[in-house]
């Protein structure tokens, strides 16, 4: 079998970025997420909102190395971070009194990555 590497130049560059910051500033959750986002997209995490509300806490920061989805109810504020979220998702987060954002935007907002949760 023949091991193929990603074709999804933005996700390239997300990865190399990830790396980057990583070593640049001695924060391993960040080598942590490139690493989980080289893997085959088929095994990437896909968290429900439901989830969230479940095992986030109010105002904390929460990384998804994957894809948000919007089954479920959020009743409490989270800061979301995903390579990628459902319309539906991203609305239940916004109405919560939360926000998403992309993962490279998170990087850069919070590049020690202190305060911030993996999940899935």
């Amino acid at each position: 079998m023949k091991l193929s590497s990603k074709t999804n130049p933005n996700l390239k560059t997300l990865i190399f970025d990830l790396k980057k910051v990583s070593r640049d500033n001695e924060a391993p959750i960040w080598r942590t997420i490139a690493r989980k986002l080289e893997k085959p997209s088929r095994v990437w995490a896909e968290v429900n909102v439901a989830s969230l509300e479940k095992h986030a806490k109010a105002k904390e920061s929460v990384i998804i190395a994957g894809k948000l989805l919007g089954t479920g109810i959020l009743t409490k504020a989270v800061n979301v971070a995903a390579f990628s979220a459902s319309e539906s998702a991203v609305l239940k987060v916004e109405r919560a009194g939360g926000s998403f954002v992309q993962i490279g935007e998170m990087a850069k907002q919070n590049p020690k990555g202190s305060g911030i949760r993996i999940m899935g």
